[in-house]
């Protein structure tokens, strides 16, 4: 199963492990918008926020592109904060498992 398959799945079933599964050991999450990093512990935590938060709504969840090195992903994410935006994001893979991620968010309105 692709890394993307799993990555729906987990999202679709709202499954925070799951999706915790899809990630690397040594994952990185680049936030452009406040100039940080997140690791897989802090990256796991936000995802289960989001995935016990029936307002956290992901639309239209579609892999643009994937091979053994990459996964682009695109998305429409409704937030908690009454927020819609469209996401892009670049997934570097390695052993299977999301190494790095970088997004870019567009906000939408709803």
């Amino acid at each position: 199963m692709s890394i993307f398959a799993k990555w729906y799945h987990g999202v679709q079933s709202r499954d925070a492990e799951a999706l915790t599964a899809c990630l690397h050991p040594d994952y990185r999450f680049i936030r452009h918008q406040s100039g940080t990093e997140m690791n897989k512990d802090q990256m796991a935590e936000m995802l289960q926020g989001f995935m016990n938060n029936e307002n956290v709504v992901v639309k239209n969840q579609r892999c643009l592109f994937e091979n053994d090195q990459v996964m682009v992903e695109h998305t429409v994410m409704d937030f908690a904060d009454g927020t819609r935006e469209a996401v892009l994001s670049f997934n570097r893979l390695q052993d299977g498992l999301i190494v790095l991620t970088e997004s870019g968010a567009t906000p939408v309105e709803r």
